[in-house]
C-alpha cells in the first residue's frame, strides 16, 4: 500500500463530515495532531440538520447500517460506541407497499422473514429466501476484506483467492438475474434488487456483488440513532474533540499552499493553517479544483442519479407508515430508464418515507410527526439542469404530494405545518457535482480500483475521502473511506468490525494556531456527506449552531452522501 511520504505529524482534515470525522479518528488514535476545518457551523456534512419550528429534519442519511464500523470509529481513540450514541435496531427494517395493495414487512431476523415471505408469496419463496440469504452472507465475507475495506494501488491487486470466490458465487453477473436464482415473485426481487439505484446502476445491468447492499438492509440490520442520523457526525465530532482534536467551525477553505508536490498548509478564510498532510473530502470536482489537477481518466466520470426531498412536519401521521416505508409504483424498468437514460421525472414513481417520530417523538413538537419523503430523480448531467429546477419545483412538490394523497397518505397537504423542499438545484448550490449527492455512479469501470483513487499523482500528502473515491456511497463505504484514508497517512490497516484500543501518547497533542472546540452541545456527537439546503450562518465561528434555513448560499468545499438512501 502506498502511503503519504515525509513526516505527517500535524494532518489538516477538510470537511467534518463522516469521512471525515472517520478519518480524524483513526488519525488521532494513530498519534496525529489533527485540525479540521469545516465551512458550516456544526458537523456533519450531508448528515446535517435543520430545526424549523420545534421540527428537527435530518438532511441526509436516514438509514444507519453496519454499526461495528461506527464502533471501530470510535475504538480508535479508547471510546464505545454505546458511549456516544443510542443506536435503536428497526423491526421491521422497513416496509414495503405495492402497486397492488399488498405489504410486505422486512425483517432482518431470518425466522421473522421466512414467516413473513411466506405469508406474502408462499412456502416455496420462503425457501428461496433462506438461500438468497446464505449468498448474500457469503458475498458479504468475500467482498468485505479485500475488494471494500482495501487501499488499491493497482488493479492487479484484485488477483486474489477472493476474487475466484466472488466469481464462483456469481458476483460478476447481473443482480437481477442473480436475484431471480433465489426467488422469483417480481415484488420480492425489488426488495432485494432497489439498492443499486443508490449506486447508480439499474438492476438489470448492475453487478451481482452490489447485492452487498442488500445484505446490510436485510441481514446486517437497520438501526435509528435517537436524536436523528445527525447524532452521529455529532458524536463522532465530540470523540474527535475529547481526543484532542481542533475544530475550526465557518471557515471556506479556499486555496491549498504547495511546496514542489507537497501541501504545506491549508488557507480559509480566515487564516494558513500550516500542515504535514491534509485530507480532503469535498466532492471531486471541488477537490481537484484545490489540487490543481485532475487525474486523466478514458472515459468522463457517469454520476448517479438525484434525488428530490421533501422534508415535512405535519399534524398527523398515517397508521400504515412504519420508520422507512417504501411505496413502488407498478412500472420498473422504465422508471430505472428515465432516471439513468433518458433523463425524465419518473412517470410512476417509487418513493421512500422515512417517519423519525415513529422512533423517537422527541423530533417534533408533541402530537406532531416528520416525514421525510424522498423522490429519485435524474442528475442534471442527463435531466433538467439547476436553473430548469428552479422552475419546476413548485410543480414537481404539487405533484409529490398529490401522489401521496393518491397512495394512502390522505390529505398530506393541509398536514404540513412546516416543510423544506430540496431539488438537484439545491444540490448543485451545495457544490455536488451534476447535482446529485449520490456521487460517481458504481458502473464496473468506477468501481474499486477503476474508481477515483484517494491518492492523487503530483501531490505527495494530500489524500482523498468521502463518496466519490474509494469504496464509494453510503453511510459505511463513506465511514471506511475516512479510514483507509487515515491508513494512507499513518501506514497502518486494521480489518472492519474489530474494534481495537488506540496509542494514546499523543492522544492529547495540539495542533498549533488553533483553539480545541468541544463537543457541540445537545448531544454526544457529529457527521460526513453534506447536504445543500441548510444554510447556516456561524453566530459563532468556533461552536455549531442548529438554527438553519434551508436554502444555502454556502461555497462549496465539501462534499460528503445520503446515503439515503444511502448512501
Amino acid at each position: 500500500m502506498r502511503t503519504v511520504k515525509g513526516r505527517t505529524d500535524h494532518v489538516v482534515v477538510v470537511g467534518a463530515g463522516l469521512a471525515g470525522l472517520s478519518a480524524a479518528l483513526y488519525l488521532l488514535g494513530a498519534g496525529r495532531s489533527v485540525t479540521v476545518v469545516e465551512r458550516d457551523a456544526l458537523p456533519g456534512g450531508r448528515a446535517g440538520r435543520i430545526d424549523r419550528g420545534g421540527y428537527r429534519f435530518d438532511t441526509g442519511p436516514t438509514v444507519v447500517t453496519m454499526p461495528e464500523l461506527l464502533a471501530d470509529a470510535f475504538a480508535a481513540v479508547g471510546g464505545t460506541l454505546e458511549e456516544r450514541l443510542d443506536l435503536v435496531p428497526l423491526h421491521p427494517a422497513y416496509r414495503a407497499g405495492f402497486a397492488d395493495g399488498s405489504v410486505l414487512d422486512v425483517h432482518t431476523r431470518p425466522e421473522a422473514m421466512e414467516a413473513e415471505i411466506e405469508r406474502f408469496a408462499g412456502a416455496r419463496e420462503a425457501v428461496g429466501y433462506r438461500r438468497l440469504r446464505g449468498w448474500l452472507e457469503k458475498l458479504y465475507r468475500a467482498q468485505m476484506g479485500r475488494f471494500i475495506d482495501a487501499n488499491f494501488d493497482s488493479p492487479l491487486q484484485l488477483l486474489t483467492p477472493d476474487l475466484a470466490r466472488l466469481a464462483a458465487l456469481g458476483g460478476f453477473g447481473r443482480l437481477d438475474a442473480r436475484i431471480g436464482r433465489f426467488i422469483r415473485d417480481e415484488r420480492l426481487r425489488r426488495v432485494f434488487s432497489f439498492q443499486s439505484l443508490y449506486a447508480g446502476v439499474a438492476p438489470s445491468r448492475a453487478l451481482a456483488a452490489y447485492a452487498v447492499i442488500a445484505y446490510m438492509d436485510t441481514v446486517a440490520g437497520v438501526h435509528f440513532p435517537r436524536g436523528g442520523v445527525h447524532a452521529v457526525p455529532r458524536a463522532m465530532a465530540g470523540a474527535a474533540a475529547d481526543a484532542g482534536a481542533d475544530f475550526l467551525y465557518g471557515r471556506t477553505v479556499t486555496r491549498l499552499e504547495r511546496t514542489g508536490e507537497r501541501v504545506t498548509a491549508v488557507v480559509t478564510d480566515r487564516e494558513r493553517l500550516p500542515c504535514d498532510a491534509v485530507v480532503l473530502t469535498p466532492d471531486l470536482p471541488v477537490t481537484y479544483r484545490l489540487l490543481g489537477r485532475e487525474p486523466r481518466r478514458p472515459l468522463a466520470l457517469r454520476h448517479s442519479p438525484s434525488a428530490v426531498v421533501l422534508h415535512t412536519g405535519t399534524d398527523r401521521t398515517w397508521p400504515h407508515l412504519a420508520h422507512h416505508t417504501i411505496l413502488f409504483g407498478a412500472a420498473w424498468k422504465s422508471t430505472f430508464s428515465e432516471l439513468t437514460r433518458t433523463g425524465s421525472p419518473m412517470t410512476d414513481p417509487s418513493l421512500l418515507i422515512t417517519r423519525p417520530t415513529a422512533t423517537d417523538p422527541g423530533l417534533a413538537p408533541p402530537g406532531r410527526h416528520v416525514h421525510y419523503i424522498l423522490a429519485p430523480c435524474p442528475n442534471t448531467d442527463i435531466g433538467p439542469d439547476a436553473a430548469h429546477w428552479q422552475d419546476l419545483a413548485p410543480r414537481y412538490r404539487a405533484g409529490l404530494l398529490a401522489e401521496l394523497d393518491r397512495r394512502g397518505l390522505t390529505g398530506i397537504e393541509a398536514a404540513i405545518e412546516e416543510e423544506c423542499l430540496v431539488t438537484p438545484a439545491d444540490w448543485t448550490r451545495g457544490g455536488h457535482a451534476a447535482g446529485t449527492p449520490f456521487s460517481v455512479a458504481h458502473t464496473f469501470a468506477q468501481t474499486g480500483p477503476f474508481r477515483p483513487r484517494n491518492l492523487v499523482n503530483g501531490t505527495e500528502n494530500a489524500v482523498i475521502a468521502g463518496c466519490g473515491t474509494t469504496p464509494g456511497v453510503g453511510v459505511p463505504t463513506v465511514l471506511i473511506s475516512g479510514k483507509l484514508a487515515a491508513a494512507r497517512i499513518t501506514g497502518a490497516h486494521r480489518p472492519a468490525g474489530g474494534a481495537h484500543r488506540p496509542h494514546t501518547a499523543a492522544n492529547g497533542r495540539r495542533s498549533s494556531g488553533a483553539k480545541r472546540v468541544s463537543a457541540p452541545p445537545g448531544t454526544a456527537g457529529a457527521g460526513d456527506d453534506r447536504t445543500p439546503q441548510d444554510d447556516r450562518t456561524p453566530q459563532d465561528d468556533r461552536t455549531p449552531q442548529d438554527d438553519r434555513t434551508p436554502q444555502d448560499s454556502r461555497t462549496p468545499q465539501d462534499d460528503r452522501t445520503p446515503e439515503g438512501g444511502s448512501a
